[in-house]
């Protein structure tokens, strides 16, 4: 019976629908988090009566025809990538994105990555490292006598020294902007790789036509909803069911079947 491979393929994507959901909602609070949401698409078709096929040799046509349908799967998963609340943190290097934009970081294989979330620290050498450690792209050095660090909204980092009145300019913090941010390819820890489907990565510092602004002393909180999530979940786990529902009537009907004398 179809229905017993259509169902399957149901199921199947309604678990992978609660796999993106329960991603989402583990991470919550996580900082620059995007959301997911999965999209379906119906498999092919069996036309056991092809459309508009000829019914006479006087050019008549079927008008409807007969196609069955055989189940659903996977078509993407997209990031919904809407800006998340900007939570105050009062820490100076701490740094949220109005806005377009990633904060480009060096890696340790030299590959630059991208990221939303601006938990930034300093190195044991005065560099603005990750929560992991990764430069952010260029460099940027805090001097070791600086008694504060102040970063505009357009991105310079300015350093206040000990013993000088007037701050000094360090760096300037740079964003990249992609034709298809979706198409990055995400590679955990918050960080995200170009591909062939984001396009090439488009920098300039904040501010500028095209590109955010950023904030000191502030975090982007992800953007999941639970309240949207938890409704999402409730739909896709009756869709669940509902397609368990189909397995289980069509191995009564094929018990039904078997038991013919």
């Amino acid at each position: 019976m179809r229905s017993l491979d259509i169902a399957s393929t149901g199921m199947q994507a309604q678990q992978t629908n609660v796999d993106v959901i329960s991603n989402n909602l583990a991470n919550m609070t996580t900082t620059g988090f995007k959301r997911r949401r999965t999209e379906f698409q119906d498999l092919i078709y069996e036309n056991m009566r092809r459309v508009g096929s000829n019914t006479s040799d006087t050019g008549t046509v079927v008008p409807a025809g007969a196609q069955v349908g055989l189940g659903v799967r996977t078509a993407a998963i997209y990031r919904i990538n809407e800006q998340g609340t900007l939570q105050q943190t009062s820490n100076s290097l701490d740094l949220a994105i109005r806005g377009n934009g990633y904060f480009p970081v060096t890696l340790p294989s030299g590959d630059t990555a991208y990221t939303r979330d601006g938990t930034f620290g300093l190195s044991p050498d005065g560099t603005i490292v990750t929560a992991d450690g990764y430069p952010i792209a260029g460099g940027i050095t805090v001097p070791p006598n600086a008694t504060s660090v102040t970063i505009s909204t357009n991105g310079q980092v300015q350093a206040s020294l000990d013993g000088t009145t007037a701050p000094q300019t360090v760096g300037q913090i740079q964003l990249a902007t992609f034709a298809n941010e979706t198409g990055l390819d995400a590679q955990g820890d918050n960080l995200f790789l170009q591909s062939g489907a984001s396009g090439n990565a488009v920098t300039g510092n904040p501010g500028a036509p095209g590109f955010g602004t950023v904030l000191q002393g502030f975090v982007e909180s992800s953007n999941v909803n639970v309240v949207t999530e938890i409704s999402n979940l409730i739909t896709a786990q009756r869709a669940y069911e509902m397609n368990s529902r189909v397995i289980t009537t069509s191995d009564q009907m094929l018990s039904t079947l078997t038991n013919l004398r």
